[in-house]
C-alpha cells in the first residue's frame, strides 16, 4: 500500500470527515475495507461524490442524468414507485461503485454476497449492469438518514417497498473504480 493509503484506516473511516459534509451516515452494510482501499485509489473522485451529495441544491435537481466528472463520475437522479419483492432486479456492476441515497422517501434495499447468485445474465458494457437470481438477501431500510455503497462484489436488489408501493426520489452516484 502506498503512503497516500497509509493515511486512511478505520479510525479515519469512523470520523467520517471523508462524507465532506453530508449528514446521512453510512448503511452498516457498507463494505469499510473496500470503501478504504477504493477511497485511497482515488481520494478526489470520491470527495467530489461526497461533495455532490453534501451541496445544498442537490436535493432539488430534475431526474435524469448529471455529470459531474466526465465518465468517471455521474449520477441517475431516479423517481419512481417502489417495488413489490419479486418484482426487483438484483444487480451488479463491474467498472462503478453505487453510492445510492433516498432523497426522499424510503425503500428496502436487499444485499447479498455476489458469490451468493447464480443465473447471471450477460454483461451489459454500455450500462455497466448485470442481473442475477440471489440465493437469499438480507433487506435493509434505506431512507435519508443513510446511504448505501455497493461495490463488484455486492449483488443488490433495489427499489423495494417497506410496506405499500409509494413514490420515492434517489440519487445513484456512479464513481468509476475499474
Amino acid at each position: 500500500m502506498s503512503n497516500t493509503a497509509n493515511n486512511y484506516d478505520l479510525a479515519w473511516y469512523a470520523k467520517g470527515d471523508w462524507k465532506e459534509g453530508l449528514q446521512a451516515q453510512p448503511d452498516e452494510t457498507v463494505n469499510k475495507e473496500e470503501f478504504i482501499r477504493q477511497y485511497a485509489a482515488n481520494p478526489k473522485l470520491w470527495q467530489k461524490a461526497f461533495r455532490f451529495l453534501a451541496s445544498p441544491e442537490f436535493p432539488h435537481l430534475p431526474e435524469g442524468k448529471q455529470v459531474i466528472d466526465d465518465e468517471n463520475l455521474f449520477v441517475n437522479i431516479n423517481e419512481y414507485d417502489t417495488k413489490n419483492t419479486e418484482d426487483a432486479k438484483c444487480e451488479a456492476h463491474i467498472k462503478y461503485a453505487d453510492i445510492q441515497f433516498m432523497i426522499t422517501g424510503e425503500e428496502l434495499m436487499g444485499l447479498t454476497p455476489l458469490s451468493n447468485t447464480q443465473n447471471p445474465t450477460p454483461y451489459s458494457e454500455e450500462k455497466d449492469i448485470y442481473f442475477m437470481q440471489p440465493n437469499d438477501m438480507q433487506y435493509y431500510l434505506a431512507d435519508t438518514s443513510n446511504f448505501f455503497i455497493f461495490f463488484p462484489s455486492d449483488a443488490h436488489r433495489p427499489a423495494v417497498k417497506v410496506k405499500e408501493n409509494v413514490p420515492v426520489k434517489k440519487a445513484i452516484v456512479k464513481v468509476r473504480i475499474a
